[in-house]
């Protein structure tokens, strides 16, 4: 069955991406302290994952829409709760607020709206709208770090298992839309193949420089050091 072997070759996909957040967490719990990490990456896939999961249980006959993001809810939200758990008192506040507002209340409105005020295609096409919008936001993210390989002549900035995973995921997602003739699948992930082959075009490029050890293992996480909120003066001492 072709569904089977997508369901395992994405699940894969998303088992080297969660390994590579591990490695984060890891030190995050082992430390005690999220030192100049951020939740905001987390806290916006757990949404997008929520959106898709709604998604694939709306519409019909797409159950491996809605088994995979449901188990990337499952995983997002242990990764907030760690990050939560280790954070400074100020960030985990500002982080839970985010948090409530981003996953549940925008969520919840979500599905109170396509519930209570729209029925049939209109409802599966509305949602697909959101997940489809947000999941090109989350794929342009890499894009500030592609111009800084290319800027820099190095792959320093930019790892290479997410981007392995971009470009996988994107290309598995976008076969399965293709058969499935899923156009709100398609377009995002079509767009996460792309830049994910153009990432991988550049490590094998620049892939002969040499990053110090340093700089190599703090960004081994890549996005995930984005600020959550601007810092204010008395949280300056944390900003990267």
């Amino acid at each position: 069955n072709i569904g089977n072997h997508i369901l395992s070759v994405i699940l894969i996909c998303l088992v080297v991406y969660k390994r590579t957040l591990r490695k984060t967490f890891l030190r995050i719990v082992k430390k005690g302290s999220t030192e100049e990490f951020e939740s905001l990456p987390y806290i916006c896939t757990l949404l997008n994952s929520s959106l898709w999961t709604y998604y694939g249980i709306t519409k019909p006959g797409s159950y491996l829409v809605a088994t995979v993001n449901g188990f990337g809810v499952v995983v997002e939200i242990v990764y907030i709760s760690l990050f939560l758990i280790n954070a400074p008192p100020r960030i985990r506040a500002k982080t839970a607020t985010v948090a409530v507002v981003v996953d549940v209340l925008v969520f919840a409105v979500a599905v109170f709206v396509t519930q209570f005020m729209m029925e049939g295609e209109m409802r599966i096409d509305v949602i697909g709208f959101m997940g489809a919008a947000l999941n090109v936001v989350m794929y342009a993210s890499p894009l500030s770090a592609m111009k800084l390989v290319w800027t820099t002549k190095s792959v320093e900035y930019m790892p290479f298992l997410l981007s392995l995973f971009l470009f996988l995921n994107g290309g598995v997602w976008t076969l399965y839309a293709f058969l499935v003739q899923d156009w709100f699948l398609g377009v995002p992930n079509g767009t996460g193949f792309v830049l994910g082959f153009a990432q991988l075009a550049l490590y094998a490029i620049y892939s002969k420089s040499k990053p110090s050890k340093i700089i190599s293992d703090d960004l081994d996480s890549g996005w995930q050091h984005r600020h959550l909120l601007p810092p204010s003066t008395s949280d300056s001492i944390q900003s990267v």
